[in-house]
């Protein structure tokens, strides 16, 4: 039974509104609320299990905008199965988003690290330093002491980067489905009900980029003490969001399912860090800049996508004449599978 809607007349514009408004007040009350009083006074203790639940409780935060989608559908009276659900794999004919999202973002990754340090070559090192000094820290903490060698440094990273190719799509899906089902699955048709496809993606990802500023406050994303913190990553993260979001989008609306921008959402979380391991212990790099894609330099190659991306869905917008363009990708995947 729906209680969120008792009066007959109300309409599905402002219907659509109210579920907007409170998906997005459900999802950030439960986000911030776990994150500025229970995991930020953990953050950096010295009590290194308080610090470790801190960190394993930042995980469990990805669930939340599923948590916000499913309590909203509930609450509003919205099915749970159909394919207004958005979790249909429709392979067929939709191969081609599949590959954006999964090859094509670890491509992405890997040229935007190249250009990073082609152009700024002192920032490079074939020993991989700063992976070197990072590793044996991380086991000292455990109280374990350890030297690692160069070669099995090498060796390392490279299983490394070639699990985050070919395997993060599986080791990450059910994390990264916890925010996919919510941004891409819930929030996006809901938002393409209400406006035209460029506002959306740029409000959807300003709200994506927000959702993270009590973990950016908290150094997850650019550390601490650059200058203008926390106000300068916290902007840097919407802009980050806004551009990774049109790409997941433009997949989500051409195959009518969330499942590719988990994918794509899975694969950036396994490869995003890679370039990073092969910095300069002497010279560090610029967080802003590079070599992740989360640095100017190192996500260029997602800034000219996204734009390519979002030109196109304008173009087919002004083509279907007003048509939602979720509706017609739909519609194209139905014909497809039939």
């Amino acid at each position: 039974m729906n209680i969120f809607n008792k009066a007959e007349d109300i309409s599905e514009e402002k219907l659509n509104t109210r579920r907007i408004l409170l998906y997005l007040a459900i999802t950030f009350i439960l986000t911030y609320g776990i994150e500025i009083f229970i995991i930020m006074p953990m953050v950096g203790s010295t009590d290194i299990n308080k610090a470790y639940l801190a960190q394993a409780l930042i995980a469990t935060m990805m669930f939340l905008p599923s948590v916000g989608a499913l309590i909203t559908r509930l609450v509003t009276g919205e099915k749970l199965v159909g394919k207004g659900v958005m979790l249909s794999l429709k392979l067929k004919g939709n191969l081609k988003y599949y590959a954006i999202a999964w090859f094509g973002i670890a491509g992405l990754i890997f040229l935007g690290a190249v250009l990073y340090f082609l152009l700024f070559p002192s920032r490079f090192d074939v020993n991989m330093g700063y992976a070197k000094s990072l590793f044996e820290a991380q086991a000292q903490a455990q109280g374990v002491e350890m030297t690692i060698t160069t070669e099995q440094l090498r060796s390392t990273m490279m299983v490394q980067i070639l699990i985050g190719i070919f395997l993060s799509p599986l080791l990450n899906f059910v994390n990264c489905f916890g925010e996919e089902w919510g941004w891409r699955g819930y929030l996006l048709p809901k938002m393409l009900k209400r406006f035209k496809v460029i506002p959306t993606l740029f409000i959807n990802g300003i709200i994506w980029g927000l959702w993270h500023a009590p973990l950016t406050v908290m150094g997850h994303n650019y550390g601490v003490g650059y200058q203008g913190y926390p106000v300068t990553g916290i902007l840097a993260m919407c802009v980050f969001c806004t551009v990774i979001g049109i790409i997941l989008s433009y997949v989500t609306i051409k195959t009518g399912s969330c499942i590719p921008a988990v994918i794509g959402h899975a694969v950036l979380n396994g490869l995003s860090g890679a370039g990073i391991y092969f910095t300069s212990l002497e010279n560090p790099y610029n967080v802003f800049l590079g070599p992740s894609p989360m640095g100017l330099i190192g996500g260029i190659g997602f800034i000219v996508l996204a734009a390519v991306l979002l030109y196109l869905l304008y173009k087919e917008e002004i083509q279907k004449n007003g048509e939602s363009l979720l509706q017609f990708g739909e519609q194209s995947a139905t014909i497809q599978e039939n």
